[in-house]
């Protein structure tokens, strides 16, 4: 019975002291709800950060289960750069509704026209980095003392770094020499005035551990991570989608391909990968077949050897 209960002892019993009976995604879901809760009780005001993308679609979902039949305590916050694959909004809103949660979003284009960034030139202008200041001032108009992501530490390097409570200083930056231990998984989200904290309740998920997650428990995904006929172009080694806000340079061929996604971000940094995976089970396969990451197709890790560490010290997610 133990293993079908949510009830907050069962969930701590089951993260604290393994049950060699449970499957190794049931012991991750009691792991990420006991996170998900006690950054509830830790914090006054946290807010689960939402891109419509696969990770964060599953961590709403733990919390949307870690608090059942209450309401989710905290709300989802989108930090949109205007330069959105048009399914993920229509996914977000659709999905945000289904849950009942409420929606805060935080604009890049404000932080442009407002001068507290400037819009990058050129073919290979992005607006993906532009997104951490707007996260950093949507944090503070709102006081919100902890943001949950969905980063896991299989996705790149940097984040392989964090722990469950990432301490961030009062500018918003992350030290990765000055983390908290977390033994015995205890979490401690101490902090002084102006300091705050990004919680990572996924970090031992892998990629496919999301993915039999998601086959598990059914849950709906915008239709971009599946097969579809797409207007792509290369470029450095990815395979960038044609949208209003990127366009070829001429040397470059637009083509017809079938392709998917296997992570969403922006779109100008964001590529897909050629595939004919039309559901989550032949997802899963190509996946477990895979010989790169999913990272390995956005631009805007191929910056520098050290971006995302330097994007995240800088107070990106």
């Amino acid at each position: 019975m133990m293993a079908d209960c949510t009830c907050a002892a069962c969930v701590t019993t089951l993260f604290i002291m393994p049950n060699y009976h449970l499957s190794h995604l049931d012991q991750l879901e009691a792991e990420a709800i006991f996170v998900l809760r006690e950054t509830a009780a830790q914090f006054e005001n946290p807010a689960l950060l939402f891109s419509g993308g696969k990770d964060s679609i599953v961590m709403a979902w733990l919390a949307r289960k870690a608090f059942w039949p209450a309401k989710m305590p905290f709300p989802l916050v989108h930090v949109d750069t205007g330069h959105n694959f048009p399914e993920t909004m229509v996914y977000r809103d659709e999905f945000v509704e289904k849950i009942g949660a409420r929606l805060v979003i935080g604009l890049v284009q404000e932080s442009i026209d407002s001068g507290r960034v400037v819009e990058e030139k050129g073919p290979h202008a992005s607006r993906n980095k532009l997104q951490t200041v707007t996260l950093l001032d949507t944090i503070e108009k709102h006081q919100y003392d902890c943001c949950l992501g969905g980063g896991r530490r299989d996705e790149e390097k940097a984040r392989a770094k964090e722990r469950f409570f990432s301490h961030r200083d009062d500018f918003g930056q992350w030290d990765p020499k000055n983390q908290r231990p977390e033994l015995w998984n205890l979490f401690n989200g101490r902090k002084n005035p102006g300091e705050h904290f990004r919680v990572f309740p996924l970090s031992n998920f892998t990629e496919m551990d999301i993915w039999m997650y998601i086959q598990r428990e059914e849950i709906p995904l915008p239709s971009i991570y599946f097969s579809h006929e797409r207007e792509i172009f290369e470029r450095n080694g990815s395979l960038l989608a044609v949208t209003d806000f990127l366009k070829p340079q001429d040397h470059e061929t637009v083509e017809k391909r079938i392709v998917r996604f296997r992570t969403i971000g922006d779109a100008t940094c964001t590529g897909a990968v050629e595939s004919h995976a039309s559901n989550l089970d032949e997802v899963i396969a190509e996946v477990a077949a895979a010989r790169q990451t999913e990272r390995g197709t956005r631009a805007d890790d191929k910056r520098s050897e050290t971006a995302m560490e330097d994007r995240k010290k800088e107070g990106y997610f």
